[in-house]
């Protein structure tokens, strides 16, 4: 579906582009971070149609340091290396990287420069997630140390380019960045129509999950909220932010080279704050859980040197879940039941269902909205079964089973 509605969006973008564009100008195809196959089918797409439009070049700006798709990958290396119009690539604006498969396309390009300041190398593995070469040479260098050119900005890189020759499909071509302008009466060159293309919003959108930390906190945010909204609140707000993080978190399942057991580690942990909660905030388990999720993170992703996360930004994300379980759901949970209306005068002696079995907490769901809840060790209240609230402690209320001696809801 996500490729559906990012094969839409370019279309769009190649109808627009070829309504408004007389050709002749410059494109600079834009597109930075870990590359997965909408960012990679961008380029391509972008570099097509370019030519289609007759436009006198396609810059790449690259600023990546994975590639996450080999076949589309093998076909922007193969547009680069034998492109349908002159195609150059620049690496910036610093502090830009290559790693990977970029690393080697910035390499193998006929026209290639890069600012000052930014990095190449660790260009194995080629696909983030593959086993890395032993052959390859895993050091990132600063981008002046090696023998490609300088070119401190994109707009120089440009003007400097005119009457370049570079390679075609179709033989070489001289290209022409500059042109003649007249000024009150002043006359002078400067350079054609640039036309920066970025990926269309859908693309863009799915993209926010395109770093390890970002696709972590979007997976512990999501999970959080889940927990939040069962026990706190009932369907809201908060359960449509939790669809659209964990909507976001799936990307990074399906695109990054997640590692399966960091993913159950993550989960276990979420598993185990849930617990200590649903428990009264079992400091032990609270621990275990913030500990597992931290570990997770760490190793979340197969990174190979290039897109490895940062501690500090996972501890980000351990520190928001521990937000969640000890302040927010706490928080809400007084609130409700300091209220006017649902109020510990009007839970006393109100009937409800046990949701999953007591040993001795749990949850019931009375008057529609679900408690956390405390009996007996010996009431023997399963799920399904009928209780009845008989009082309230702190934020436990008191049930015992059967439905007998309370009155109606």
């Amino acid at each position: 579906m996500r490729r559906t509605l990012t094969s839409l969006a370019i279309l769009v973008l190649a109808v627009s582009a070829c309504s408004s564009s007389e050709g002749g100008g410059i494109d600079v195809i834009d597109v930075s971070g870990p590359l997965d196959s909408s960012a990679l089918s961008f380029m391509v797409e972008s570099i097509e149609l370019a030519a289609a439009t007759g436009q006198e070049m396609a810059v790449l700006q690259i600023n990546s340091r994975a590639v996450l798709d080999e076949d589309l990958y093998d076909r922007l290396n193969d547009l680069v290396i034998n492109p349908p119009l002159p195609v150059a690539v620049w690496l910036g604006p610093q502090p830009a990287s290559a790693f990977g498969g970029m690393s080697s396309l910035v390499r193998v390009s006929p026209v290639t420069a890069g600012a000052p300041g930014t990095f190449i190398g660790k260009e194995s593995p080629t696909i983030a997630g593959d086993p890395p070469s032993a052959s390859a040479d895993g050091e990132a260098v600063l981008f002046e140390t090696t023998d490609l050119p300088l070119q401190p900005s994109i707009r120089q890189y440009l003007q400097d380019l005119d009457g370049t020759s570079m390679p075609t499909q179709n033989g070489t071509v001289v290209v022409e960045t500059l042109r003649p302008f007249e000024n009150e009466g002043v006359e002078g060159v400067t350079l054609k129509t640039v036309t920066f293309r970025k990926p269309p919003l859908t693309t863009r959108f799915f993209r926010l999950a395109a770093t390890p930390e970002a696709a972590f906190f979007f997976l512990v945010v999501g999970l959080s909220l889940v927990t939040f909204e069962f026990y706190a609140l009932g369907p809201g707000v908060a359960a449509g932010v939790a669809a659209i993080s964990l909507w976001l978190a799936s990307w990074g399942i399906v695109n990054l080279p997640v590692r399966p057991w960091a993913l159950a580690l993550a989960i276990s942990g979420w598993i185990l704050l849930t617990t200590a909660h649903q428990r009264g905030g079992v400091l032990a388990l609270t621990i275990l859980g913030a500990i597992g999720l931290q570990i997770a993170g760490l190793f979340y992703i197969e990174g190979s040197g290039q897109i490895d996360p940062r501690w500090w930004l996972v501890l980000l994300s351990v520190l928001a879940a521990l937000f969640f379980f000890l302040l927010a759901m706490p928080t809400v949970q007084r609130s409700r039941l300091s209220t006017q209306t649902i109020g510990r005068d009007s839970l006393i002696g109100r009937s409800g269902v046990a949701i999953g079995d007591f040993n001795p907490d749990g949850t019931v769901e009375v008057g529609g909205a679900r408690w956390r809840a405390t009996a007996h060790r010996e009431s023997g209240i399963g799920d399904g079964s009928p209780v009845v609230v008989t009082g309230v402690d702190g934020l436990f209320l008191s049930i015992e089973a059967g439905a007998d001696a309370a009155r109606e809801n």
